[in-house]
């Protein structure tokens, strides 16, 4: 039982279903994705909610994918979804495919042809669609409405066995034209497709529509909630007209309600318009890091903690808004400074001389892994005569506010000495190539020394240059420059694409980063977290960055 002061409206809905005919025994949800794309964040939400709710009432959740459309769907899509909803940290409790009721809709649609509850129309669909009507107008009945039963169900037989071209006949369920919802004006319920099935094969030349499906497969799994997003609303009409020709009172009804899709910044969940980002190279694939898919996240170095508290925190409403992507950012940021270790790497390095360090001079200093983690523990840095600090930290002359490295200063480097910057060599287009300093050696960290307790205002990360590992890294930003690139219906939402949404550096890091492994994650102190990628190789560390530090759109945001 859910706690009845912290229950969203479906909990509700819920609650007050089981103070009458259902049971706790009796509830049952289910995750119906179509196989024909990746899952994204918007589907994290359903997952979520409905995997949620099985815990919550310790219910069984089922898989059931929505396969009735091979044109468009593969085997391809059935894995990754598996692996996305495993990853997120769900079990189903059965896995299911509409295609495992092909035949019982079959069966179903010819009994409701023998009722004089469907007829098989030959018209096109262009003609089918005009006849519609308008919402103020009621459509026009087909001239095949009251084909006698025995034409249709020959008709409809022929239609199984291929027997008929694609696009020459469709079975039409007859409710009526004159619906103020005009998804009960004669919905079709079947089309021909010969094509081949990624299950069935070539058993099938008719496919079922999706209304018709839905609401049958819940039936026939006993579903107890059908959860859907708001523009299934219209839906729920024909939903329940479905339900009214095959229930039998001593089954349980299946009950469909309506939740709002929560839609993010910055970026698009439509797969149509996904799938053209992939197919026109604007991303690399379906699991790019920039995409809002799942898998892409996963990859950018999201956990799966991060998007089940998104999903949590973002909460169950009635209403559609749109969600700033910072706050995912946020909830990533807040998961991954529990447990992602402090490491220290230059993006855009400076070389830094410490004059008075002895030049064959090497050691090892002591580094805190995870402040927020005592049982991270500590680690092993190395440090030397030579080191790279980032481009943004130095400056020649600088005002009082800036306290970092500059002429005269000093500033600690992080578990290390504090320096003074002396002077500086510079390239033939005046560019600081290189900082000379000296560092007092009796600053450094953790020594105990009265030196090592000075207090100076600027710390700043480093790599001993002659320890420093090449890695690449890929900085990662928003790929769209608009907060809803999808809804200006004057401009297409590729206009938005933002050209700046990744570059590719290499960096240099301290060398314990060689021991990580794919999807190891770790925060490069001061820059933000990064994770390793996939593309890595036992010679080149590949780091994305999931976050930076601090949401730099902000400012950008509040002033567009």
């Amino acid at each position: 039982m859910a706690k009845e002061d912290s229950l969203n409206f479906i909990e509700h809905i819920i609650e007050d279903d089981l103070k009458g005919s259902y049971t706790p025994a009796s509830l049952r949800f289910r995750f119906p994705p179509e196989p024909n794309g990746y899952l994204h964040i918007g589907h994290a939400s359903s997952i979520c909610l409905n995997f949620g709710l099985g815990e919550t009432y310790n219910a069984p959740v089922n898989l059931r994918f929505d396969d009735t459309n091979p044109a468009k769907e593969e085997q391809e899509f059935v894995d990754a979804i598996k692996r996305d909803i495993s990853w997120l940290g769900f079990e189903w409790a059965e896995e299911r495919y509409a295609s495992d009721y092909f035949q019982q809709l079959y069966d179903w649609a010819v009994q409701l042809i023998k009722d004089d509850k469907a007829y098989v129309d030959s018209q096109s669909s262009i003609l089918i669609a005009e006849q519609k009507g308008t919402p103020n107008e009621p459509g026009v009945e087909s001239p095949f409405r009251n084909r006698p039963v025995e034409e249709s169900l020959a008709l409809f037989e022929q239609m199984k066995n291929g027997e008929v071209g694609e696009g020459s006949h469709v079975l039409r369920a007859k409710i009526d034209m004159a619906s103020g919802n005009m998804l009960m004006r004669d919905p079709v319920m079947y089309r021909v497709l010969h094509k081949p099935h990624h299950r069935t094969g070539t058993d099938w030349k008719i496919f079922p529509m999706y209304d018709w499906t839905h609401g049958e497969s819940d039936y026939i799994e006993q579903v107890s909630h059908s959860l859907c997003t708001l523009e299934f609303l219209p839906h729920r009409e024909l939903y329940d007209w479905f339900l009214d020709q095959v229930y039998d009172p001593k089954k349980l009804r299946p009950k469909q309600r309506e939740f709002a899709r929560r839609n993010l910044s910055h970026t698009v969940v439509s797969k149509r318009k996904l799938l053209k980002l992939v197919e026109e190279g604007v991303v690399s694939g379906w699991d790019d890091p920039r995409m809002p898919t799942i898998s892409g996240l996963r990859r950018r170095g999201y956990t799966p903690e991060s998007i089940r508290n998104f999903a949590d925190s973002i909460g169950v409403g009635k209403r559609e808004n749109l969600i700033d992507v910072s706050h995912l950012e946020f909830n990533v940021r807040e998961d991954l400074n529990k447990r992602a270790p402090r490491v220290m790497t230059v993006l855009d390095p400076l070389k830094v001389v410490i004059t008075n360090y002895p030049e064959d001079k090497e050691e090892w200093l002591t580094a805190e892994n995870n402040p927020e983690d005592e049982a991270a523990g500590d680690r092993e840095v190395p440090f030397s005569r030579e080191i790279y600090i980032e481009q943004e930290d130095f400056r020649e002359e600088a005002n009082r506010k800036f306290f970092r490295l500059k002429l005269g200063k000093e500033v600690r480097l992080k578990n290390a000495y504090i320096i003074q910057a002396d002077s500086v060599e510079k390239d033939a287009d005046g560019n600081v190539t290189t900082v000379y300093c000296t560092y007092d050696e009796e600053s450094r960290s953790g020594s105990g020394t009265e030196a090592s307790q000075r207090k100076v205002k600027g710390t700043l990360h480093w790599v001993s240059a002659k320890h420093a590992l090449p890695v690449e890294v890929r900085l990662y930003d928003r790929l769209f420059t608009d907060p809803a690139p999808d809804a200006h219906k004057e401009k297409d939402f590729m206009e938005f694409i933002n050209p700046d949404s990744l570059e590719v550096i290499t960096a240099y890091a301290e060398p314990s980063l060689a021991d990580l492994k794919v999807e190891d994650k770790v925060q490069f102190q001061r820059l933000g977290y990064f994770t390793v990628d996939r593309d890595s190789s036992e010679e080149k560390k590949v780091f994305n960055r999931t976050v930076p530090l601090r949401d730099s759109w902000a400012k950008l945001d509040t002033n567009s």
